[in-house]
């Protein structure tokens, strides 16, 4: 072979490898632009720029939602490339499904379109005690058992695991760690030295019996580390027209185990900030206050703990300290990058602070990252330094519409974060 030869048989590889990466970007590209859920208001017509480099067909697979655009081809189709506007339009409520295809060829998803009634909720952004109790007692993680011997054991090891959830104990239900505890001892004590256990483990449940061991402090355990409530203090997002809320933006998950709770219920407070310690790089801000515990302090009742956030029923006590006006709600085909604002007590009384919408991701892969956005307000800067640990759930307004909440800080730049589009959290 020549060099000539080898030459060229290296360029066409060479091409054919940067051809197939191109149509591999390409796809990835266009997946991950076009959503593959949109909300519509029925009897209004919504306009999507999605910015695609390349020529992407939308076909409508019920008479019920029609397509438009320049380049309509034939009926109940159009054909789009670049920013060109597509338009949805529909009169009958319900969910459709609209056939996606990259260079008007190849299948690329089926996008649903759901075709809803107008929505309206109140922007709150108001600070809140948050209680939990979990459904079970969570196991955080095991660990050893110094014996009365002086022997180190490990009873649970490789029978439990951390983010366990124990149901029942010799076949009764269990709701506290205290009521684990109190059988533990007695099986101990009464010489029977085994419990039998019912545990959830990704959502299936099994059976499994652990030996008590008597420690050196006269107990006995299992050598398990366990958790059956947890609680904090975040930011309440909205609440609709019959007083329902959401809050945060995204779930309350165990610090040890990194996984969202799982709950039978729990309740919001009233709280109060104390301090505000502001973000740096490298250094999240935090803002610290006291939770009021109590039946006269209760604001709601909380029944979800989801990815997208905590939900629940407002009080009458809350209700009343809510005065705002209800918005519209923007889906995310309305949230555009660029100025909007968002809505926090943080500084102890209801403001509207700057902020840039510098992203948006309009695929739902990250639920609570649809997008990104960062401070450009000077008197939320000089307070804070940007978004802080417990503003989470703030409501994000533009062009009159409630379109999110703040989710995440950005680690090495606390003027930056992640929101969660608001139509995430009302479908939760």
């Amino acid at each position: 072979m020549t060099e000539r030869q080898y030459f060229y048989r290296v360029l066409r590889r060479t091409f054919c490898a940067a051809l197939f990466f191109l149509a591999g970007f390409s796809w990835y590209y266009a997946d991950r632009s076009i959503p593959d859920e949109v909300n519509i208001v029925a009897e209004e017509e919504e306009l999507f720029r999605l910015n695609l480099p390349f020529t992407t067909s939308f076909e409508s697979e019920s008479k019920e939602v029609v397509l438009g655009g320049k380049s309509n081809i034939p009926q109940g189709q159009v054909r789009i490339t670049g920013g060109q506007p597509i338009s949805l339009y529909s009169d009958t409520q319900g969910s459709y499904k609209v056939g996606v295809k990259l260079f008007g060829l190849f299948q690329l998803k089926e996008m649903r379109v759901n075709v809803v009634d107008t929505h309206y909720a109140v922007p709150c952004g108001i600070p809140v005690g948050i209680y939990l109790k979990s459904n079970g007692v969570m196991v955080i993680g095991t660990g050893t058992i110094t014996d009365t011997a002086g022997a180190e054991i490990e009873p649970a090891n490789g029978i439990l695991k951390s983010g366990d959830y124990i149901e029942a104990v010799n076949g009764k239900p269990l709701e506290t760690k205290e009521q684990l505890m109190e059988v533990v001892n007695q099986a101990g004590s009464n010489g029977t030295g085994a419990v039998d256990l019912t545990i959830r483990r990704d959502g299936q449940e099994m059976d499994v019996t652990l030996d008590t061991v008597a420690a050196q402090d006269g107990t006995y355990k299992l050598g398990a580390w366990v958790r059956d409530d947890t609680q904090g203090i975040g930011t309440m997002t909205y609440m609709d027209l019959n007083g329902n809320f959401g809050a945060l933006g995204h779930g309350i998950s165990d610090a040890d185990t990194g996984q969202v709770v799982s709950i039978e219920g729990g309740s919001l407070y009233e709280t109060q900030i104390m301090g505000i310690e502001k973000g740096a790089a490298g250094k999240p801000g935090v803002m610290s206050g006291i939770i009021y515990y109590g039946p006269q302090s209760e604001l709601g009742t909380v029944t979800g703990n989801t990815e997208e956030g905590i939900f629940g029923t407002a009080g009458e006590k809350l209700k009343s300290r809510i005065q705002a006006q209800a918005l519209p709600i923007g889906y995310r085909q309305d949230v555009q990058p660029g100025k909007a604002i968002i809505r926090s007590s943080i500084s102890g009384e209801i403001k509207d602070y700057d902020i840039e919408i510098v992203k948006v991701d309009y695929s739902t892969t990250h639920k609570s990252k649809g997008m990104v956005i960062k401070v450009t307000d000077p008197e939320l800067l000089s307070l804070t330094g940007g978004i802080v640990q417990g503003m989470s759930g703030s409501p994000i307004i533009q062009n009159g519409m409630l379109i999110g909440a703040v989710t995440h800080v950005f680690v090495q730049d606390s003027t930056k974060g992640y929101g969660i589009f608001i139509e995430n959290m009302l479908s939760h």
